[in-house]
């Protein structure tokens, strides 16, 4: 994995020691992500994001409804850290 050629594409400025530091980590993410190679998918029906590949719209199964919703008070008192009014997660790079 190229962080610097990664960095790069971002229009990130890196270190020699943040490369040392996430090329481990990026080497992990993408063999995680690529045992989704091993998933048979065969009998999956290839989708893109709602277009056909010809570029055609597709249409949804359901009706797009509006539904009661949580307010963002009760979303963030579910979740396991808020700050400032947003989630707050943990850092993947």
């Amino acid at each position: 994995m190229d962080v610097r050629k990664v960095a790069k594409l971002a229009h990130l400025e890196i270190t020699d020691e943040e490369v040392a530091m996430y090329t481990p980590q990026m080497a992990g993410i993408v063999k995680y992500i690529e045992q989704l190679n091993e998933l048979d998918t065969g009998s999956i029906e290839p989708m893109l994001g709602g277009l056909t590949q010809e570029g055609e719209q597709t249409y949804s199964i359901r009706e797009d409804e509006v539904r009661p919703s949580f307010s963002q008070s009760e979303a963030l008192r579910e979740a396991p850290s808020a700050v400032a009014g947003h989630f707050q997660v943990p850092k993947v790079l």
